[in-house]
């Protein structure tokens, strides 16, 4: 879409305001409201704002302009703020590519991929979300239908029947922003669901993902539900998990990660195990920047939950269509299953083609495929098998990728070491929280 033509695109829907979008290091959606008049604002310098007011930006109150220019291909309506626009931004200060954003991070290492094997890099995310309502005499959380209460509610026709309005709503407006929604499903905790969208270059499928979130949010509030992207909101249920689907082509191979020669019988070309081979060995590392968040380690291998199912992995270790592995291999492609939907989308991504890029570059052999049930195997069968684990608790992951110079390298010194010095505060204020557990506990007990 050329310039001239996004002014037209605006008034034909009768746009008032352009969000100028941006994610900090945490993932969580940004904008500056701009008048519909004013787009050229963002196309040019951008739009202003203070690096110091966000997490992730490295700057101090003396510090220049963080300025967001829009990438004009991302303009699109929001029809859940009727009158709005929204343009997703790349950051810049002094004129020059910020390298404590996410996007320009991703960017720079989707161009950096592409120009060492002539392929782009495709990734398919699967957000997962609670849908909950609260009590306004306790303030206690509980799913927004008060009859979902089945011990296996995945696919449940009942719970998605009833909440219909919502869905049909939130596809209907993501679609118009540039999703192509093809299912939706009740997923394996009770108010928990699942909408897919179809797969997309790495940075405009972390793009579509954002606006997913802030549409779901937004619809969910019309409704009198909140929508909960944390990954283990509830004890007992499984947790909200953001699988990624990994793939690359061009226009030569739409898919060079296929190959039906396979040996195995998994479909993998040589560069789809090379690529394996990397993310199995940065696996500690990217575990730390795709479950980011001090609970996602209560969603990781955890087994007692009420559906007697878990989704999420433990162990490091790949299989056919084996939902217990850390990587699946549904044929000719990669799911990665740790990541989780507290991650940063456009970090988590640029972590696992830089882990991939490792692997291609030195030939790094993945190991044997497992397709067993990694949490019946003992200790001792998971060593004879290569199985590792994945790290138990946020202080730990962030300990790997500390001691990781791939993975730090090459999404740069600078946001990473803001993402460690960010997490490690965060690690630092829950582990001296005293919880209601403790108190129950111990209060009593000497």
């Amino acid at each position: 879409m050329k310039r001239e033509e996004a002014k037209k695109y605006l008034e034909e829907h009768d746009i008032k305001f352009v969000l100028a979008q941006f994610v900090d290091i945490h993932g969580v959606a940004k904008t500056k409201s701009v008048p519909a008049d004013h787009l050229d604002l963002i196309l040019d310098d951008g739009a202003g704002f203070a690096g110091f007011a966000l997490w992730g930006y490295g700057m101090g109150p003396e510090g220049p302009d963080l300025m967001q220019r829009g990438d004009l291909s991302t303009l699109t309506v929001i029809d859940w703020m009727p009158g709005y626009a929204s343009i997703t931004c790349d950051g810049y200060v002094n004129n020059k590519p910020c390298d404590f954003d996410s996007r320009v991070v991703l960017k720079n290492m989707m161009k950096k991929f592409k120009k060492e094997t002539g392929m782009t890099f495709y990734s398919g995310l699967e957000p997962e979300f609670f849908l909950l309502q609260k009590d306004s005499q306790t303030g206690e959380l509980a799913p927004i239908l008060n009859n979902d209460k089945l011990e296996k509610p995945c696919y449940d026709y009942n719970g998605m029947e009833q909440i219909s309005d919502f869905l049909s709503e939130l596809v209907t407006d993501v679609k118009a922003a540039g999703l192509d929604v093809y299912q939706i499903d009740h997923e394996d905790g009770n108010g928990q669901y699942e909408i897919n969208f179809t797969y997309d270059d790495g940075v405009r499928s972390a793009d579509k993902y954002i606006l997913f979130k802030m549409a779901a949010s937004a619809i969910a509030r019309k409704y009198g539900a909140i929508v909960s992207f944390m990954p283990k909101p509830f004890s007992d249920k499984t947790g909200n998990s953001m699988h990624m689907h990994l793939s690359v082509g061009n226009d030569k191979v739409k898919n060079a990660f296929q190959d039906d020669k396979d040996k195995n019988g998994l479909g993998l070309s040589k560069m789809g195990y090379q690529f394996l081979g990397g993310i199995m060995k940065h696996a500690q590392a990217i575990t730390a920047i795709a479950c980011p968040s001090v609970n996602s380690y209560k969603r990781l291998g955890i087994l007692d939950v009420a559906s007697g199912s878990t989704w999420a992995p433990a162990f490091v270790g790949y299989g056919d269509n084996n939902r217990t592995a850390f990587v699946r291999v549904p044929y000719g492609r990669l799911e990665f299953r740790a990541g989780d939907s507290s991650s940063n989308p456009y970090l988590t991504t640029a972590a696992i083609i830089a882990a991939g890029m490792d692997g291609i570059a030195n030939n790094i052999n993945p190991g044997k495929p497992n397709n067993v049930n990694f949490y019946t195997l003992t200790a001792k069968e998971r060593e004879a098998r290569g199985i590792g684990m994945l790290p138990a608790t946020l202080s730990e992951a962030i300990d790997h990728l500390e001691n990781d110079t791939v993975i730090t390298k090459a999404l740069g010194e600078n946001i990473i070491g803001e993402f460690i010095k960010i997490k490690r505060q965060e690690w630092n204020e829950y582990h001296k929280h005293v919880s209601d557990w403790e108190r129950d506990r111990y209060l009593e007990f000497y």
